[in-house]
């Protein structure tokens, strides 16, 4: 089996490398060229091209424009890489009758309410990162291509930059942090999105009834001052010597960004956990892995 990665580099992308490796021969792609092979999603004809050449069984497409508050000003790059380049993949991938991969994000809801988010339900993007993404699940959607998409929120992973590494940094600088607790959701790991990722390809290329559209995240939830609360608790724990002595709620009004944030990012997961007998792990186990080989305790 011959499976096209793009994104290798980012978060999940790197993840990812790992586990697709034993499934077949990996081309595992960034926005760089290797040769002929280019996997920069802005290059839309060179995006095609790449996906003629290497011939894939299957693409999983982790690589995305995440650049939330940007988005609202870059419009027109934030629409090419998750809007457009991924219906050029969809588009590829049924002609091939190759699979597609794809992860998208709970800001294609309002954010509204209090019920974690089901597939079905209907989306209301607050943001144009949202809007771009969800064009990305339509275009794979209509090109009738066997895929997968999930999606996820408040993805983290021991590599590059995330929430949980910020808290920290701040907290040795700082007495007192502010930081939001009335937008909740659930703290998901790269390296469970990609355990997750590998296990239903395995199963779809023997039931491909299975494929669709489907949510992932740890399970459990929290807001993100708790979430705070969490790391800066642990990494004491461990032995960290941190200046911060209170850290402080405040809403998401107080905070403001150029793109509007849901308040309300949790996942009802029942459907994946079904369909694939999974066990989705509390968030807090995964964080504090991570944490662990942040802070190389």
């Amino acid at each position: 089996m011959k499976i096209l990665l793009l994104g290798k580099n980012g978060q999940v992308g790197w993840e990812l490398q790992r586990a697709l490796a034993p499934l077949g021969d990996l081309i595992a792609l960034d926005r760089n060229a290797v040769g002929e092979l280019c996997g920069d999603l802005a290059n839309l004809d060179a995006l095609r091209l790449t996906i003629r050449q290497v011939k894939p069984d299957v693409i999983v497409n982790a690589a995305a424009y995440t650049a939330v508050d940007k988005a609202e000003s870059d419009k027109e790059l934030a629409d090419r890489v998750n809007g457009e380049a991924t219906r050029v993949m969809a588009e590829e991938a049924a002609l091939l009758d190759a699979w597609l991969v794809h992860y998208s994000t709970d800001y294609v809801f309002s954010g509204l309410g209090v019920n974690p988010w089901q597939e079905a339900d209907d989306v209301a993007p607050v943001n144009h990162y949202g809007a771009s993404k969800l064009a990305g699940e339509q275009g794979i959607l209509e090109s009738g291509c066997k895929h997968l998409i999930f999606r996820t929120s408040w993805v983290y992973g021991a590599r590059g930059n995330n929430f949980a590494k910020t808290m920290l940094r701040l907290a040795k600088d700082r007495e007192s942090l502010n930081v939001i607790a009335d937008q909740i959701g659930a703290p998901t790991g790269a390296d469970l999105i990609a355990d997750v990722t590998v296990l239903a390809i395995q199963k779809v290329l023997q039931a491909p009834e299975l494929g669709g559209l489907y949510h992932l995240a740890a399970g459990g939830e929290v807001s993100w001052h708790g979430y705070a609360v969490h790391v800066i608790d642990f990494a004491r724990a461990v032995g960290e010597e941190l200046a911060v002595k209170e850290v402080n709620p405040i809403e998401t009004t107080a905070y403001p960004t150029p793109a509007r944030r849901p308040l309300n990012s949790r996942l009802n997961t029942q459907k994946i956990r079904d369909n694939f007998s999974l066990h989705l792990p509390d968030w807090q186990g995964g964080v504090t892995r991570m944490l662990m080989e942040v802070l190389n305790k």
